[in-house]
């Protein structure tokens, strides 16, 4: 089945609207390295376009109409969006899915530690990594510490050109005859993913305090952002890749940067959703956080922040039967907008070319991930997709279908099994990616703007 590359049918108008939109995702992701970062960036373009938050109205029970537009901050670290329409939300929403964490390097409660005479973090990798990936790259330092007396301090160190960064070292070649004998997936341990942060000892008037270094580190992280050591162990700090989103080749056709799975699909659909004004059915955005690690806890898809938002929404629109939610997501639609993993001739062994997603031919439907014999699969019905292609074609936009890799050669997970145990009619679609979960992941800018207008699309008619 033949398809035409996206980027031949551009008009020079065409062409103007996708650098801008692809210049602003740039922009989104250096503003937006964490979950907390991405939140907080959401909602605040949110609340440019008059998006309101869901507390106002409870505190104030204020009836909540159609044009209303709504905002739910869960722990700022993920986020639900409304636009309610003027039909009844029972008859369903159509929503979009996507969400905010990505693979890194997270410090342990208690990190900070001296070595002959160097000083560390002591880290826990977060989500599916190559760990031998994460050595001698420049790493940044983002995240929050709260003090005891709720006091909260935010930290973002590494990205400026007058910061410093910090790393992960690795062994020279000479030395490292035994090393490479190693499985890649043990080559660098999980214990030894350890940044280096310091090397410069201070004075210590104590003579039985030997930790020279460490001491020296805890006076900069007390004069810089006023914090003790035991304050890590109320701490959220991430290390990411320091630096910005890049154009990549000489083309300039492609972005290389940090986090673009799947800050690549939280950022289209969110400029999808807040490009629509006025509706018929309501309209839902929903950006979660901990999907890299099964979904789990109170921010992620798995909780019931979504289906309680969408509770306290029919009570304040005046229906308040226990079948309400149950009504709305039965009726509703939605595209689990996550990442596909693109074909790269270089690694074509684990991929069916004719069933994997291309480059620059569009947004990705994925009928279904999971592993193997479809293990853990959402897998989309037939009736579902054939709606969904005539969405498309009606707008014109680029879209392809596309597995995840060859026959039991691996597989992935998403939010989208999530939404359907809702009996919500759901699949997965996004944008393919090269080096996924990379420090440094590639994306095509025509894959990006296509996905954008296919969630437009998608909102406005299904």
């Amino acid at each position: 089945m033949e398809r035409e590359n996206a980027w031949l049918k551009y008009t020079e108008e065409d062409v103007v609207k996708l650098n801008n939109i692809c210049d602003d995702y740039k922009n989104f992701l250096n503003v937006a390295k964490t979950e907390r970062e991405a939140t907080k960036e959401i909602i605040r373009r949110a609340e440019q376009k008059g998006y309101q938050d869901l507390e106002e109205y409870i505190k104030n029970n204020k009836r909540i109409l159609p044009g209303d537009k709504i905002y739910v901050n869960n722990k700022g670290k993920a986020v639900a969006l409304f636009n309610i329409g003027t039909k009844p939300i029972t008859e369903g929403m159509n929503i979009l899915g996507a969400h905010i964490d990505s693979p890194r390097i997270d410090l342990k409660a208690n990190p900070v530690y001296e070595s002959d005479g160097f000083a560390y973090f002591d880290t826990h990798y977060y989500g599916g990594i190559k760990k031998y990936q994460w050595v001698t790259i420049p790493l940044a330092l983002h995240g929050v510490i709260v003090k005891k007396d709720g006091t909260k301090v935010e930290i973002a160190l590494g990205e400026e050109e007058s910061d410093p960064v910090v790393g992960i070292t690795d062994l020279l070649p000479h030395l490292a005859q035994e090393q490479m004998k190693k499985e890649a997936s043990k080559l660098i341990e999980g214990e030894d993913l350890d940044i280096l942060i310091g090397s410069k000892p201070v004075k210590i008037e104590k003579k039985q305090e030997k930790e020279e270094v460490k001491q020296n580190i805890l006076t900069l992280l007390k004069d810089k952002y006023d914090i003790e050591e035991e304050d890590f162990l109320s701490a959220e700090i991430e290390a990411v890749p320091a630096g910005h989103a890049r154009d990549f080749g000489l083309d300039k056709s492609m972005i290389m940067a940090y986090g673009q799975d799947d800050r690549v699909c939280a950022y289209t659909s969110l400029e999808a959703f807040l490009e629509i004004e006025g509706t018929e059915k309501t309209l839902s955005c929903i950006l979660v956080d901990k999907e890299e690690i099964g979904s789990v806890g109170a921010t992620g898809m798995e909780s019931h922040f979504f289906d309680n938002a969408i509770a306290e929404i029919c009570t304040l629109m005046g229906n308040d039967s226990p079948l309400a939610v149950r009504r709305v997501l039965n009726h509703s639609k939605m595209l689990s907008s996550d990442v596909n993993a693109a074909y790269d001739p270089l690694y074509k062994s684990v991929m069916d070319k004719r069933n994997a997603s291309q480059f620059g031919f569009g947004v990705v439907f994925c009928k279904f991930t999971g592993s193997r014999g479809k293990s853990g699969s959402n897998d989309a019905n037939a009736e579902y997709i054939a709606e969904l292609r005539k969405i498309m074609d009606d707008a014109n936009v680029a879209f392809q279908i596309s597995e995840l890799g060859k026959v039991d050669i691996g597989g992935g997970g998403t939010i989208a099994y999530i939404l359907a145990n809702y009996n919500v009619e759901v699949i997965d679609c996004g944008v393919g990616v090269l080096s996924m979960h990379a420090p440094w992941e590639v994306t095509s800018k025509s894959d990006i703007y296509e996905a954008y207008r296919g969630y437009i699309a998608f909102l406005q008619n299904a």
